[in-house]
């Protein structure tokens, strides 16, 4: 991609407004991962979740809680989210959405 939004040094977007689609396969592919269509559920619920709360969800905890509520208990869990976003999902999960980093994910 010729035309990268400007990131952080943790790989956030400096400017959420610059996200799109293409953006989230580029960051996505930098953590090897290949974006399917239930990475793509997720990502779509953390869009509607910050645009309705002007705030990433702020701990894996929290994170899981509301993929719970919104989705059901298949997809509201742990070891569902660690196989879509390795590492620290709701971290992970936020930075190829193009949200803000989560306030308390180390």
């Amino acid at each position: 991609m010729t035309d990268s939004p400007a990131r952080n040094n943790e790989g956030f977007l400096e400017d959420a407004s610059r996200w799109n689609p293409e953006v989230a396969d580029e960051i996505a592919s930098e953590s090897d991962i290949s974006l399917s269509e239930n990475h793509w559920e997720i990502i779509k619920f953390l869009r509607t979740f910050y645009a309705e709360h002007e705030m990433s969800p702020p701990s894996n905890r929290l994170f899981v809680k509301a993929v719970r509520e919104a989705l059901g208990d298949e997809k509201g869990n742990s070891i569902y989210l660690m196989q879509l976003f390795p590492g620290t999902p709701a971290k992970t999960a936020c930075r190829i959405a193009g949200l803000p980093r989560p306030t308390n994910c180390l």
